[in-house]
């Protein structure tokens, strides 16, 4: 286990705002030398505490023009249904967040389309045909 310290803290909430900061920004910003910076870097990447570095791109910029959301009830709690559920949600592209939530519905769906008619094909055709998902 990793454990992290307030200059550990410091790099995590400064890369979560901006992924691109080299380690002399990061030095600047925190008052350690570049190369601390870059050895803690590679330690919390290696821990798994750093994931990795994205580029959060404009929907348009993917010719998907709408944000939409979606809830989902499932009809089966299975832990097979939730997992095959989970599943979807990493193999669909539109899908953007997937959230679990309390009340009348099990999750909310923050989606991605090119336009209407895009957003009612991606819950007639591929939401709304998997067994147990009613939405």
């Amino acid at each position: 286990m990793y454990n992290i310290d307030d200059y550990d803290l410091k790099i995590l909430t400064l890369l979560q705002a901006n992924g691109r900061l080299t380690n002399q920004e990061l030095s600047e910003l925190i008052g350690l030398s570049a190369s601390q910076c870059s050895r803690r870097r590679i330690a919390l990447e290696q821990a798994q505490l750093i994931l990795g570095y994205h580029a959060r791109l404009a929907p348009d910029a993917a010719g998907q023009e709408m944000l939409g959301l979606i809830e989902v009830r499932l009809l089966n709690h299975t832990p097979q249904c939730v997992e095959s559920f989970h599943q979807m949600l990493s193999e669909v592209d539109a899908i953007l967040d997937a959230w679990k939530t309390t009340g009348d519905a099990d999750y909310l769906l923050r989606v991605t389309v090119p336009d209407l008619p895009g957003l009612s094909h991606l819950i007639s055709h591929i939401l709304a045909q998997t067994k147990g998902w009613p939405i």
